[in-house]
């Protein structure tokens, strides 16, 4: 009887705690609401759309910047008046570039090859141990090194473009040294490595975790340049092709008489990322602003112009666009460049009223632009933006967007152009809440389920308690 009363208190005091547990649970998850959507045609009666924009040309005069919009039926309207412009020079245009969305995917210029693709015929980016750095450092002028530790995200997300950096400077070198012919295979390899532009090298920090701390690495990736042997200074630029081998240019002029090395690798680098000359020298400016470089920029030669202000469109397919037009000038198509900076483009029918219990990625899909960059490589061109508006509930419009670049006759100004289609479906957000009815029938549940399960299990275990004293009796 001890045994049994003793077995008796503790499942009881086990079915008890169960029981609170579940009811503060089901009590809990009662109060919450659930955000669900629901689809149907839309019947929205709102006759007009209203366009917040913040767009900065990156090489455009505010005098011949205008904006047209033109519906579907083809009337076209001058709007420039009812828009606020600012002229830009280059400083302003370099710190727009600077904060530019750098998670931009639908024109991003980017390495493509996974590291194992660009291993396949060898690495280019040289693996250092504390031998080989102190080596490295007494013979190249330059030695760009990563260190990185093979756990790191970010390294591993970096590794692509730093291999394909240090098969630029081989390229490069290749280009200096003139026909491969002319050496032995010996004398190939020890050319390429006395004509590299700067010699691009890697340590990992768990190998060799001395190494790291005595170079005071306290993050990965830390991407360190030496120049003439001597520490020139950690890089904090963006991770990209162009943004390093600007810094690298920088250096080179700073420290070498022979400032001709790092054009050839510009020029593969430009040629490979199909970067034009325009942008890479916009990157040379910021470069050359965050370093402190004496070489002037003239701003004159790069005005912008940034445009703001809200248009109210008719409910109807069409588009509105950017370009180059002056009352009193005849403009040269070949000289128009509506490269541009898009910091805000949204669309709603009125104020826009986003409740906080919706999730973060609706406000992404409401201004998808917000904060990209669409340069222009070559004469002739443009970018196209396609927007498709879904109408919501909310009072803005879910845009589904993709960008094309546009190619022009020689005789036409190109534009940058808005085109917008409107969804005939309409997006409704809604919050549910468990109805009382369903709560009351849980708590229900879970009193017979819990007696149910703890009689079942106590039952068991009294079976097995007394067949256990019938076997010490016999």
């Amino acid at each position: 009887l001890l045994e049994g009363s003793r077995r008796g208190s503790i499942v009881s005091i086990f079915a008890l705690g169960l029981l609170v547990l579940l009811f503060f649970l089901e009590t809990k998850a009662f109060f919450e609401t659930k955000l669900t959507t629901d689809l149907a045609l839309d019947r929205t009666q709102e006759d007009r759309i209203r366009v917040k924009f913040n767009i900065t040309m990156m090489d455009l005069r505010c005098e011949y910047a205008t904006i047209d919009v033109i519906s579907v039926l083809g009337k076209e309207q001058n709007v420039t008046k009812n828009v606020n412009r600012w002229t830009v020079d280059a400083k302003g245009v370099q710190r727009r570039f600077v904060h530019r969305n750098l998670l931009q995917h639908d024109i991003e210029q980017k390495v493509k090859e996974t590291i194992e693709d660009l291993h396949k015929d060898g690495q280019d980016a040289i693996p250092l141990d504390p031998t080989t750095l102190e080596f490295a450092r007494n013979e190249q002028d330059f030695l760009f090194v990563d260190f990185y530790a093979s756990w790191c995200s970010h390294c591993r997300d970096l590794a692509p473009t730093w291999e394909t950096l240090a098969e630029i400077m081989t390229d490069a070198a290749i280009q200096r040294m003139g026909h491969p012919g002319d050496y032995t295979p010996e004398e190939f390899e020890s050319a390429k490595m006395v004509h590299l532009p700067v010699l691009i090298a890697k340590v990992d920090c768990v190998q060799h975790h001395k190494l790291c701390s005595e170079q005071q690495i306290t993050g990965y990736p830390t991407l360190r340049l030496f120049a003439n042997g001597d520490h020139f200074g950690d890089y904090y630029g963006h991770r990209t092709i162009l943004a390093m081998t600007q810094y690298l240019s920088l250096a080179e002029r700073a420290y070498s008489e022979d400032g001709d090395a790092m054009i050839h690798a510009e020029e593969i680098a430009k040629r490979r990322l199909n970067i034009s000359e325009e942008e890479r020298l916009w990157a040379e400016a910021l470069e050359q602003t965050r370093h402190k470089s004496l070489k002037d920029w003239k701003a004159e030669d790069h005005p912008g112009c940034q445009l703001s202000g809200i248009l109210w469109l008719n409910r109807v397919p069409g588009n509105f666009c950017i370009q180059a037009r002056s009352p009193t000038h005849d403009l040269a198509p070949h000289m128009t460049n509506v490269s541009h900076v898009v910091h805000e483009l949204s669309f709603s029918d009125g104020m826009r009223r986003v409740p906080p219990a919706l999730p973060q990625e609706f406000g992404e899909t409401i201004t998808p632009m917000d904060g990209n960059v669409y340069v222009t490589y070559d004469l002739h061109e443009a970018y196209h933006h396609h927007l498709r508006l879904v109408s919501t509930n909310l009072m803005s419009y879910q845009v589904l967007q993709s960008s094309q670049l546009s190619l022009y006759k020689p005789d036409r100004v190109p534009e940058a152009k808005f085109i917008l289609d409107l969804s005939p479906i309409r997006v409704t957000y809604r919050n549910v809440q468990r109805k009382w009815y369903d709560y009351v029938t849980s708590l229900m549940a879970i009193i017979g389920g819990t007696f149910t399960v703890v009689g079942m299990f106590e039952s068991a275990m009294g079976a097995m308690s007394r067949r256990r004293q019938h076997r010490a009796r016999y």
